[in-house]
């Protein structure tokens, strides 16, 4: 199924939404991506074309919840319960996967059910799994996520975060892990979304079809490829594919070792404060998004470029702005910011 995906390395432009993308593989942590565009812009194809690139991750065999067994702290009741008897717990690799969510899903759906009448009976619980339980350890994808009731969005965002799902139905509760990266694609055209909702995704990118003659030809030119012999064009950029691959296995493995110098810590605290951003929630993110850059580049500091590279990323959606007025990003101000480092 892989083979018939576009691949993400043939994507022509769009740096921004395969950067942010690619941070959120590198640290799950982030908190998400939430792209918004023009319908026509590469949006899906780029988000499902991860799945080509994603690292393998190692399971429980059997698990419908895809635990770790490296994390005995992020278990489910199942997987917890095997643990205490049997002292240990088996594991293998698998890829990690894209998700998708289907628009028109219920809360049921996304978050699993209980089967009360069987709890009744026999004093046992059983869960079905949702939505949640298979985007545990992925990543999971929301098309036109701004159409998409609120309530449904909230229950995503809330799993993200904490890293756990949590069903009560009639006094009976369950939970499981379900820690995944948070992808949604939405057309502003079509509706916003809330900006409580706005501020709970990690980063943000605005994408934009290119006006480069060039390159508007060169996208043409490897899409007609593609499509007249898909198997044929994934082979020709195997080798491109596979160094990206490696390169976020080799990302993720250096994250926990790259340092953040006092000085660069000072300059995201005076960019988030400098743009009038509430909260500390900016800051954090700005800081973890710049850690996975320096890693995904195979740096063990973070430098001002990293900041560069993901300030727009953080802010963007998260600035105060004035009825009819357009981002007020300006990149001359970010650089007096970083003026020191």
């Amino acid at each position: 199924m892989d083979k018939l995906l576009f691949p993400f390395v043939s994507i022509v432009g769009q740096d921004d939404m395969k950067r942010a993308l690619l941070l959120n593989i590198v640290d799950p942590g982030i908190g998400g991506a939430l792209i918004k565009g023009e319908k026509g812009t590469a949006k899906s194809t780029t988000v499902r074309s991860l799945s080509q690139i994603l690292p393998p991750r190692s399971v429980v065999p059997g698990c419908p919840f895809g635990c770790d067994p490296s994390r005995p702290d992020r278990l489910c009741p199942y997987c917890a319960e095997r643990l205490s008897v049997e002292g240990g717990l088996p594991s293998e690799e698998v890829p990690m996967r894209v998700v998708e969510l289907p628009l028109s899903a219920t809360e049921d759906r996304v978050s699993g059910t209980l089967d009360i009448e069987h709890v009744l009976k026999t004093g046992e619980k059983r869960f079905e799994p949702g939505v949640l339980a298979q985007a545990n350890g992925n990543l999971l994808y929301v098309d036109e996520v701004n159409l998409l009731d609120d309530h449904i969005v909230d229950l995503l965002l809330d799993s993200a975060a904490m890293g756990v799902n949590y069903v009560e139905r009639e006094g009976v509760s369950f939970s499981h892990p379900s820690r995944f990266v948070l992808v949604g694609t939405m057309n502003p055209e079509e509706g916003e979304l809330r900006p409580q909702l706005l501020d709970r995704f990690g980063l943000s990118v605005d994408v934009h079809g290119d006006r480069d003659t060039a390159k508007r030809m060169e996208v043409v030119r490897r899409r007609l490829a593609f499509d007249s012999d898909p198997e044929g064009y994934t082979a020709s950029v195997a080798v491109e594919t596979e160094a990206m691959r490696r390169r976020i296995i080799d990302a993720r493995a250096m994250l926990s070792k790259v340092t953040v110098p006092d000085p660069v810590l000072e300059a995201v605290v005076s960019i988030t404060t400098h743009f009038g951003v509430d909260g500390h929630r900016a800051d954090i993110t700005m800081l973890k998004a710049a850690r996975a850059n320096a890693a995904l580049e195979g740096r063990p500091t973070v430098i001002a470029d990293d900041i560069r590279t993901v300030a727009t990323l953080v802010l963007s959606h998260r600035m105060r702005r004035r009825p009819f007025e357009e981002e007020a990003f300006d990149p001359e101000e970010l650089e007096t910011c970083l003026k020191g480092i």
